[in-house]
């Protein structure tokens, strides 16, 4: 992201609202977007951190990712004295259990955008809608993702120059972002910037420079994406309890001869 885009985010997360930003956005070399006082920014809604393109699980932090950090062990309480048992009172109703929430994190690559072109293929747009479908679709096993943010990222082939390419995966990543926003996502919960060649799909790597253009176009098809990014929680699912073993039948007595 601009240093401008990142100054935004930044405020808004001081007051403790993300809201989408107008350009794109550069994060720092560490595991979570941070705003200016080196507080991690949380998403909108679902409260989760929002994580960087540089987070690695060792890079996690207890705030954020406690199941991956590891806990120091507690310290032996001194044993309490003995003191005198009161009278038992009455047990409360039980309460009712709080719903508890997953993270969920969901990712989808929208490859094979016209060449030189800011478009979505009939393809990406059957896909993204797709992806948007199944996250919202409530199952047995997950609810309804509630989105907390969506991050958008713009990419090109290596043809061209890096100003140009630049600046065509930000129109890119704004034309997907448009998309879902036609689409009911809300757009207070999105951004996006543009990456331009730099990250490459690993196969394009096999594509010679030395093809003919038509061919190597072609070839760096992959490349021409834009990628979505859902970061939320949904409802975790409930216990089932386990069965009970059943009783073995006892054996008969064996018959007298």
């Amino acid at each position: 992201m601009t240093s401008a885009i990142r100054t935004a985010l930044i405020g808004m997360a001081a007051a403790g609202v993300l809201l989408p930003v107008s350009a794109s956005a550069q994060f720092k070399n560490q595991g979570y977007l941070t705003d200016t006082q080196g507080n991690i920014v949380r998403a909108l809604g679902a409260n989760v951190c929002v994580r960087t393109s540089d987070w690695t699980p060792a890079r996690a932090v207890a705030q954020c990712d406690p199941d991956l950090v590891k806990k120091p062990a507690p310290k032996p309480k001194a044993a309490p004295k003995p003191a005198a048992k009161p009278k038992a009172k009455p047990k409360p109703p039980a309460k009712k259990p709080k719903p508890q929430y997953l993270n969920i994190e969901q990712k989808i690559e929208l490859q094979g955008m016209p060449f030189g072109k800011a478009e979505m293929t009939a393809d990406n747009k059957a896909e993204l809608d797709k992806f948007l479908a199944g996250l919202r679709k409530a199952t047995k096993a997950r609810g309804v993702v509630e989105f907390g943010a969506v991050i958008v990222t713009g990419h090109t082939d290596r043809i061209g120059s890096m100003g140009y390419n630049m600046k065509l995966s930000e129109r890119r990543a704004v034309v997907v972002k448009d998309y879902l926003v036609s689409q009911r996502v809300d757009q207070k919960l999105i951004f996006w910037e543009g990456k331009g060649p730099k990250q490459p799909i690993p196969v394009t790597k096999f594509c010679d420079n030395k093809m003919k253009r038509k061919q190597l176009i072609e070839c760096l098809a992959p490349n021409r994406r834009v990628t979505v990014e859902v970061v939320g929680r949904a409802l975790k699912p409930a216990a089932k309890p386990k069965p009970k073993a059943e009783a073995k039948p006892k054996a008969k007595p064996k018959p007298k001869r």
